[in-house]
Protein backbone atom coordinates (compact mmCIF):
# COMPACT_ATOMS: atom_id res chain seq x y z
CA UNK A 1 0.00 0.00 0.00
CA UNK A 2 1.47 3.50 -0.79
CA UNK A 3 1.79 6.16 1.57
CA UNK A 4 0.55 9.13 0.98
CA UNK A 5 2.06 12.49 2.71
CA UNK A 6 -0.49 15.46 2.19
CA UNK A 7 -0.22 19.20 1.84
CA UNK A 8 -3.55 20.91 2.53
CA UNK A 9 -4.29 23.30 -0.35
CA UNK A 10 -8.01 23.73 -1.18
CA UNK A 11 -9.07 23.13 -4.68
CA UNK A 12 -7.58 20.14 -6.90
CA UNK A 13 -5.91 17.66 -5.67
CA UNK A 14 -2.63 16.78 -7.54
CA UNK A 15 -0.73 13.23 -7.07
CA UNK A 16 3.10 13.38 -7.54
CA UNK A 17 5.67 10.93 -7.90
CA UNK A 18 9.29 10.50 -8.60
CA UNK A 19 10.79 8.13 -11.52
CA UNK A 20 14.30 7.85 -11.45
CA UNK A 21 16.03 6.60 -15.14
CA UNK A 22 19.31 6.64 -16.60
CA UNK A 23 19.25 10.44 -17.43
CA UNK A 24 18.26 11.89 -13.88
CA UNK A 25 14.77 12.59 -12.14
CA UNK A 26 11.54 12.38 -13.91
CA UNK A 27 8.80 14.39 -12.25
CA UNK A 28 4.74 13.37 -12.72
CA UNK A 29 2.02 15.01 -11.92
CA UNK A 30 -1.72 14.05 -12.15
CA UNK A 31 -4.83 15.45 -11.79
CA UNK A 32 -8.39 13.80 -11.37
CA UNK A 33 -9.02 13.19 -15.01
CA UNK A 34 -5.26 12.37 -16.16
CA UNK A 35 -1.18 13.07 -16.17
CA UNK A 36 -1.12 16.80 -16.53
CA UNK A 37 2.86 17.18 -16.24
CA UNK A 38 5.91 14.65 -16.72
CA UNK A 39 8.94 16.79 -16.63
CA UNK A 40 12.44 16.39 -18.99
CA UNK A 41 15.15 14.63 -16.85
CA UNK A 42 16.96 16.46 -14.38
CA UNK A 43 13.92 18.84 -13.63
CA UNK A 44 12.81 19.54 -10.23
CA UNK A 45 9.94 18.68 -7.88
CA UNK A 46 9.06 22.38 -7.51
CA UNK A 47 9.32 22.53 -11.40
CA UNK A 48 6.78 20.06 -12.10
CA UNK A 49 4.75 21.36 -9.51
CA UNK A 50 4.84 24.97 -11.23
CA UNK A 51 4.05 23.54 -14.50
CA UNK A 52 0.93 21.49 -13.39
CA UNK A 53 -0.73 24.73 -11.15
CA UNK A 54 0.34 27.16 -13.89
CA UNK A 55 -3.23 28.16 -14.17
CA UNK A 56 -3.45 29.41 -11.08
CA UNK A 57 -4.85 26.71 -9.16
CA UNK A 58 -4.99 25.77 -5.48
CA UNK A 59 -4.08 22.25 -5.28
CA UNK A 60 -3.51 19.48 -2.44
CA UNK A 61 -0.37 17.82 -2.97
CA UNK A 62 -0.64 14.07 -2.30
CA UNK A 63 3.16 12.05 -2.46
CA UNK A 64 1.83 9.16 -4.63
CA UNK A 65 -1.55 8.07 -5.88
CA UNK A 66 -2.92 5.52 -8.20
CA UNK A 67 -2.13 8.00 -11.57
CA UNK A 68 1.08 8.81 -10.33
CA UNK A 69 2.44 5.09 -9.69
CA UNK A 70 0.70 4.15 -13.02
CA UNK A 71 2.68 6.68 -14.75
CA UNK A 72 5.83 5.86 -12.58
CA UNK A 73 5.78 2.11 -13.31
CA UNK A 74 5.31 2.96 -17.24
CA UNK A 75 8.14 5.14 -17.79
CA UNK A 76 10.07 3.01 -15.71
CA UNK A 77 9.51 0.08 -18.30
CA UNK A 78 9.90 3.02 -21.27
CA UNK A 79 13.21 3.67 -20.07
CA UNK A 80 14.57 -0.06 -19.65
CA UNK A 81 12.95 -0.26 -23.34
CA UNK A 82 10.44 -2.51 -22.32
CA UNK A 83 7.26 -0.12 -23.09
CA UNK A 84 6.64 1.18 -26.55
CA UNK A 85 3.28 2.52 -25.86
CA UNK A 86 1.80 4.51 -22.66
CA UNK A 87 -1.64 3.97 -21.21
CA UNK A 88 -1.57 6.09 -18.32
CA UNK A 89 -4.91 8.39 -18.75
CA UNK A 90 -3.60 12.26 -19.81
CA UNK A 91 -4.58 15.42 -18.99
CA UNK A 92 -2.96 18.25 -20.59
CA UNK A 93 -3.72 22.14 -19.66
CA UNK A 94 -3.40 23.70 -23.54
CA UNK A 95 -4.62 25.75 -25.95
CA UNK A 96 -6.96 24.31 -28.77
CA UNK A 97 -4.33 24.33 -31.51
CA UNK A 98 -1.57 23.25 -28.91
CA UNK A 99 -3.75 19.96 -28.37
CA UNK A 100 -3.57 19.18 -31.84
CA UNK A 101 0.01 19.52 -32.48
CA UNK A 102 0.37 17.24 -29.16
CA UNK A 103 -2.23 15.02 -30.65
CA UNK A 104 0.05 14.68 -33.76
CA UNK A 105 3.39 14.39 -32.16
CA UNK A 106 1.89 11.57 -30.21
CA UNK A 107 0.69 9.68 -33.39
CA UNK A 108 4.48 9.71 -34.14
CA UNK A 109 5.51 5.49 -34.29
CA UNK A 110 8.11 4.80 -31.46
CA UNK A 111 11.69 4.31 -32.90
CA UNK A 112 10.52 7.19 -35.41
CA UNK A 113 10.62 10.92 -35.90
CA UNK A 114 8.71 13.59 -37.94
CA UNK A 115 9.40 16.97 -39.01
CA UNK A 116 8.03 20.09 -37.63
CA UNK A 117 7.13 20.66 -41.34
CA UNK A 118 5.36 17.57 -41.24
CA UNK A 119 3.65 18.16 -38.10
CA UNK A 120 2.18 21.03 -39.47
CA UNK A 121 1.01 19.47 -42.51
CA UNK A 122 -0.58 16.87 -40.73
CA UNK A 123 -3.15 18.97 -38.48
CA UNK A 124 -3.65 20.73 -41.95
CA UNK A 125 -1.80 24.25 -41.10
CA UNK A 126 1.25 23.45 -43.58
CA UNK A 127 2.29 27.31 -42.96
CA UNK A 128 2.18 26.78 -39.42
CA UNK A 129 5.53 25.58 -38.68
CA UNK A 130 7.40 28.09 -36.31
CA UNK A 131 3.88 27.70 -34.25
CA UNK A 132 3.91 23.65 -34.11
CA UNK A 133 7.62 24.15 -32.74
CA UNK A 134 6.48 26.64 -30.05
CA UNK A 135 3.46 24.15 -28.83
CA UNK A 136 6.31 20.94 -29.26
CA UNK A 137 8.15 23.52 -26.65
CA UNK A 138 5.15 23.78 -24.60
CA UNK A 139 4.45 19.75 -24.07
CA UNK A 140 3.51 19.65 -20.56
CA UNK A 141 3.75 15.52 -20.80
CA UNK A 142 7.62 14.72 -22.25
CA UNK A 143 8.18 10.74 -23.36
CA UNK A 144 4.74 10.52 -23.62
CA UNK A 145 3.63 13.00 -25.79
CA UNK A 146 7.35 12.13 -27.54
CA UNK A 147 8.16 15.86 -27.94
CA UNK A 148 11.86 14.44 -28.74
CA UNK A 149 10.50 12.49 -31.83
CA UNK A 150 10.26 15.96 -33.63
CA UNK A 151 13.43 16.54 -35.90
CA UNK A 152 14.53 19.77 -38.11
CA UNK A 153 13.80 19.48 -42.07
CA UNK A 154 16.99 18.07 -42.52
CA UNK A 155 16.59 15.45 -40.06
CA UNK A 156 18.71 17.47 -37.24
CA UNK A 157 18.23 17.99 -34.21
CA UNK A 158 16.74 20.68 -32.66
CA UNK A 159 16.30 21.96 -29.05
CA UNK A 160 14.85 19.55 -26.28
CA UNK A 161 14.23 20.78 -23.12
CA UNK A 162 16.24 17.79 -21.72
CA UNK A 163 18.94 18.97 -23.84
CA UNK A 164 20.33 17.66 -27.43
CA UNK A 165 21.88 14.89 -25.44
CA UNK A 166 19.18 13.37 -23.94
CA UNK A 167 16.75 13.68 -27.25
CA UNK A 168 19.58 11.74 -29.03
CA UNK A 169 19.99 8.96 -26.18
CA UNK A 170 15.91 8.98 -26.52
CA UNK A 171 16.31 8.16 -29.77
CA UNK A 172 18.58 5.51 -29.71
CA UNK A 173 16.80 3.57 -26.79
CA UNK A 174 13.54 3.26 -28.58
CA UNK A 175 15.98 2.54 -32.07
CA UNK A 176 17.49 -0.55 -30.00
CA UNK A 177 13.97 -1.35 -28.33
CA UNK A 178 11.75 -1.06 -31.62
CA UNK A 179 11.81 -4.42 -32.99
CA UNK A 180 12.45 -5.95 -29.62
CA UNK A 181 8.91 -5.89 -28.15
CA UNK A 182 6.17 -7.81 -29.26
Amino acid sequence: MLELEITQMPGLVLQVGEVETQFGSVWVAAGPRGLRVVTVPGRSREECLREALRNGRDATVIEGGPLAEQARKELTAYFEGRLQRFTVPLDPVGTNFQRRVWAAVAAIPYGETATYRQIAERIGQPRAVRAVGAANGANPLAIIIPCHRVVGSDGSLTGYGGGLAVKRALLDLEARCRGALP
